[in-house]
């Protein structure tokens, strides 16, 4: 007896076109799952290196400390675990609260005087009434494009008695002031922080308005609503997300006020080398070269700096329910 076994019938031109159309969607999936990554390598590589490394070397440093043996060093460097020695020390002699007092006063004065200026500045130039508005936008941007150097450097003529044309002007009315005294050079400061960064807070705004349809305008207009009503009923809440944004921004910028200070440190005795938290790490570390308790002064700016925006961004989004 023969026993009748099926044989496999050999695969048709169909089935082997089927075959390699599955094989080519799988690779075609695989390498659409891979794109993303792969546009995404150059940037997430410098990211990791220039920001997340700094990070945590400087967050593992503020917990060290360096011990240098003999008289120069000369019988190598020992480093051990200091705890919290560096941030005790850091708050010890009181200097690192002072200048974050300091920058909470000017944060709280500076900021709203700055975010209240440039959305009225926005809210003019997107009006229907505006005169060259790319000019005057142009402008208005322009001193966010001088470099924080230049800038203190330019006002520091206004500013320095003997060389400010203003200085001048009120000593012939009678008027005595000093842009530098103790009182007066953190305003000082302020005033060049405001005319730096107003502009380029002012386009954020502008970018926020140019988003909102025209139909609502129309339907505003239609329904008589004036200008000033136009922008507190429908502008001012439409533009809420980019004046959190340039808000968060400024908050970040009061913290890491640096420049400006070390500049003007040459002309007005009454900023010293802690008068901001930034200077003040910077003096610790290339002044005293504490570099440890400089990396935990630098932590704590920005530990409050993160507190300060998270606590925005929560009563923000709180009034905004």
């Amino acid at each position: 007896m023969t026993s009748s076994v099926p044989r496999a019938e050999p695969p048709t031109v169909a089935d082997a076109i089927e075959v390699g159309a599955a094989k080519a969607k799988r690779g075609a999936n695989k390498q659409v799952r891979r794109a993303p990554w792969l546009l995404l390598a150059p940037f997430m590589v410098l990211f990791l290196l220039t920001f997340v490394l700094p990070i945590l070397a400087a967050i593992g440093s503020s917990f060290t400390k360096v011990t240098r043996k003999g008289v120069f060093g000369e019988l190598g460097v020992e480093t051990t675990f200091a705890g919290f020695s560096n941030y005790t020390q850091a708050f010890a002699d009181g200097t690192l609260a002072k200048s974050l007092g300091r920058m909470l006063l000017f944060g709280v004065v500076q900021v709203p005087v700055m975010i209240v200026l440039c959305t009225v500045l926005a809210l003019m130039l997107e009006s229907a009434s505006a005169r060259w508005p790319g000019f005057f936008r142009a402008v208005y941007f322009m001193p966010y494009g001088v470099p924080g150097v230049i800038a203190t450097i330019l006002w520091s003529f206004l500013y320095v008695p003997g060389l400010s044309p203003l200085v001048g002007l009120f000593d012939k009315l009678g008027v005595q002031i000093d842009f530098l005294g103790e009182g007066t050079v953190l305003w000082s400061i302020a005033n060049i922080v405001t005319w730096t960064y107003t502009g380029y807070n002012m386009m954020i705004i502008v970018a926020q308005l140019k988003s909102i349809p025209g139909d609502i305008y129309e339907a505003a207009r239609v329904d008589g609503a004036s200008t000033w009503r136009i922008a507190r009923t429908i502008q001012l809440p439409l533009i809420r997300p980019a004046l959190v944004l340039t808000t968060v921004f400024s908050i970040i910028g009061t913290l890491q006020l640096f420049a400006e200070a070390q500049l003007l440190q040459s002309f007005a005795p009454s900023i010293t080398n802690t008068y901001t938290p930034n200077l003040a790490a910077y003096t610790t570390a290339f002044a005293y070269n504490d570099y440890n308790v400089a990396a935990a002064q630098s932590v704590i700016i920005a530990l409050i700096a993160f507190v300060l925006s998270f606590v925005f961004l929560t009563l923000t989004s709180r009034r905004q329910r």
